[in-house]
């Protein structure tokens, strides 16, 4: 399941928002969405030009007076002592531009691909890079003219930027490589042509500044980071929708409980979880049953998506840092009359903070699996008149009901919790040496594209199976929110009667989920209205009834 396809155009949204960057506030990552997967158009703050100018003026003077400046009138990495006289620079550039375009493999779709040359672009506008208007302005045409280059995921090291990746891209702005056009792949010259843009002839500096940069870290970890949030309030209905299956207690998401431990995330997710479930007919029908506690997938889901909540704000806000950073070297001063030589290509807050991403996603995942495993059975100590038969079928034994579908849940949550073994530990050393210590970055970013992939369809399953399960508690009503969820549910994927193919339904469910089917239930700006105990509704008539008030000597057990 990918976001988009590889071939849509993703021509410029006429009535959407313009993004403006190189301004004084920093872009969001709703606008890094809204560009990348919504078409909008991009635009550069006001003075942003200017300091552009005012850098490219500068690059312009160390030419003039002939000064040794890394990247400038020097090679690059361990050739770095190389002296290039100036009727040799622009060569320099493009001859570092094709050397660099070393990538392999699959391309990038063409939002994930948009949101590089955005954060390229982004970077570039806050003149620091030294790159000509007429570069830049060709950069942000080709977002605008829905021209995006074919560039391959795999080649980078995440360190002194993303090298091969952005050399691909690259190849665009010279009339060179490959570029999707209008649902069509052309060589980068045609395409530019066709969407009447012309290349560039780079200059000095300006092959590096476009190469040298963590845009495609940055751009990976920008779209994820919306996806994962998504995915992590879907995992919160998910488990609302499965205690209410499994008749599990409410107790756990008392607020007192919460306001002992005062985590974010956790009492977030405990307040989602009780505005889900609230005004419900379910846990007024068990309230009185005699269960002590439930196991951790119930009871400690605040703990545990809350600590996933609490990972995401962390990584968000340093890839929101990010989208206010310039990350190519050297950097320019020109105020100072100072270019610096620094650091700031590489990868390694960015390659952490997607590392770490990437375990709350298996995390998240992993706990999803096991609501998935109880759901499936035995439930021993379900014996009311609407309890769950086992595999969630209505005939065991001549149907299997979704028996294998939490075989599928438990080999994806396998696979996603070997993807989330951290590439930023890792380092190999590239550039004869002088790169001796390098973020894996890039790794990182594609191993925590394909867990959330995998993470989505593991949602998909526990909601299939949750929603069968309180098909089977019917007439009993559950909480409101649940219920909203669970008739969400069922415009995707029908109840089960008799055995059919699930595989349809989970991936027609997750691509729903990821395309924003829940969004609307339990938000967070609505929280502060929901109750902050767990209320005991009245029982139905012919529902086990639960007495109006606890006994003493059941005061302290983990009623439900």
């Amino acid at each position: 399941m990918t976001a988009a396809s590889h071939h849509a155009s993703h021509a410029p949204a006429g009535d959407a928002p313009a993004v403006h960057i190189g301004g004084i506030r920093r872009i969001t990552l709703d606008e890094v969405a809204a560009v990348a997967r919504g078409g909008a158009l991009v635009r550069l703050a006001p003075g942003s030009l200017e300091r552009v100018r005012a850098a490219r003026a500068f690059v312009d003077q160390l030419c003039a007076e002939d000064r040794t400046v890394y990247g400038v009138t020097t090679g690059f990495g361990h050739l770095s002592r190389v002296k290039i006289p100036n009727d040799h620079v622009e060569a320099l550039q493009r001859n570092l531009i094709r050397s660099h375009a070393s990538g392999v493999g699959e391309p990038f779709d063409i939002p994930t691909a948009r949101a590089v040359m955005l954060m390229l672009a982004n970077s570039l506008s806050r003149g620091h890079s030294g790159v000509r208007e007429q570069t830049l302005g060709l950069l942000v045409n080709m977002l605008n003219h829905g021209v995006t280059p074919v560039i391959p995921m795999r080649g980078s090291v995440g360190a002194s930027g993303d090298l091969a990746p952005l050399a691909h891209l690259s190849l665009t702005l010279i009339g060179e490589g490959e570029a999707w056009y209008d649902g069509q792949r052309f060589p980068g010259a045609e395409a530019l042509r066709a969407a009447g843009l012309e290349p560039v002839t780079l200059g000095a500096k300006e092959g590096l500044a476009l190469i040298n940069g963590t845009h495609v870290m940055e751009a990976c970890g920008s779209l994820a980071l919306n996806d994962a949030r998504r995915l992590t309030r879907a995992a919160e209905v998910a488990a609302a929708m499965s205690t209410e299956a499994l008749l599990g207690s409410y107790i756990p998401l008392d607020a007192r409980i919460h306001e002992l431990r005062p985590q974010r995330g956790q009492g977030m997710t405990a307040a989602r979880m009780r505005s889900l479930l609230h005004d419900s007919e379910i846990n007024a029908s068990h309230v009185d049953c005699g269960r002590v506690q439930d196991p951790y997938s119930i009871r400690c889901v605040p703990q545990v998506l809350g600590a996933a909540r609490d990972a995401l704000d962390w990584c968000e806000s340093v890839f929101s840092a990010e989208l206010g950073a310039v990350t190519d070297n050297p950097l320019l001063f020109p105020d100072d009359g100072e270019a610096l030589t620094g650091g700031n290509f590489h990868g390694q807050p960015l390659a952490l903070a997607l590392d770490t991403l990437a375990i709350a996603l298996a995390h998240v995942a992993s706990f999803s699996e096991r609501r998935v495993y109880n759901l499936t059975g035995p439930h021993d100590w379900d014996t009311g008149e609407n309890r769950i038969p086992l595999f969630l079928t209505p005939e065991p034994g001549l149907n299997s009901g979704y028996m294998i579908a939490q075989y599928a849940a438990a080999a994806l949550v396998n696979e996603i919790k070997v993807l989330a073994h951290p590439a930023s530990i890792d380092s190999i050393p590239t550039s004869a040496g002088m790169e001796d210590f390098v973020s894996m970055g890039a790794t990182s970013a594609l191993k925590l594209r394909q867990a959330l992939d995998l993470a989505y369809r593991v949602i998909a399953i526990e909601l299939l199976l949750a929603a069968q399960g309180l098909d089977f508690r019917a007439p009993l009503r559950p909480g409101q929110g649940v219920a909203e969820a669970h008739a969400l549910v069922r415009t995707v994927a029908p109840t089960l009667r008799d055995d059919r193919p699930p595989s349809p339904d989970i991936e027609a469910l997750a691509l729903a989920v990821r395309g924003g089917l829940l969004d609307m239930l339990a938000p967070e700006d609505a929280l502060a209205e929901a109750p902050a105990r767990p209320r005991r509704s009245q029982a139905p008539s012919g529902a086990r009834r639960a007495p109006s008030a606890p006994s003493a000597d059941r005061a302290g057990r983990g009623r439900h």
